[in-house]
């Protein structure tokens, strides 16, 4: 076997050793040495099973990784009592802070969905989903979906907008 690296003399091994003690790093040891790379330093290092070293905090050293160390005290995270809030639908609005806005159009009313679970989603029911997919209350719509699509007209309406119709969302959000 050739060797391809520097040839590490008894010098050389020694210098290494008091340098790494010393707590240099690498790239300033092979800076030190010459003629070496940061990784043939670190080849040596490993070979050589000198104890790995601590890094500095805040210029102290850290413990050592064989250090005893007190475990972090546990903090208990207070849930709430009552069930999180589901994304079926918001609650209403206060008519106080409902202002009228030309720009904006008038809701259209939601369509009364089944709400069905995935055992009961029929090919013909849309698949529109509702609520969060971890809940055991999460459903899918289930009204009756349009001829070649996974969704009722509503939902189609909100999932397939025209790109020229999003531009122009676009451009009015930013101008508010």
């Amino acid at each position: 076997m050739t060797d391809a690296g520097p040839s590490w003399t008894k010098e050389r091994v020694e210098l290494l050793k008091r340098l790494w003690s010393d707590g240099r790093s690498a790239s300033q040891i092979a800076a030190e040495i010459g003629g070496v790379s940061r990784n043939a330093v670190i080849g040596k290092v490993h070979r050589l099973g000198l104890a790995g070293r601590a890094p500095k905090v805040n210029g102290t050293v850290a413990p050592a990784p064989g250090a005893v160390r007190r475990p972090a005290p546990v903090v208990e995270v207070e849930r709430p009592s009552s069930p999180a809030p589901s994304l079926l639908a918001p609650p209403p609005p206060s008519l106080a802070l409902v202002r009228a806005d030309p720009r904006v159009e008038p809701e259209v009313a939601l369509p009364v969905s089944e709400r069905v679970t995935i055992m009961e989603l029929r090919e013909f029911m849309c698949r529109w989903p509702m609520g969060d997919p971890a809940s055991p209350d999460f459903r899918f719509c289930g009204a009756r979906s349009i001829t070649g699509l996974p969704y009722c007209t509503h939902h189609a309406r909100i999932a397939y907008q025209p790109a020229a119709e999003r531009k122009r969302d676009r451009r009015v959000a930013a101008f508010r």
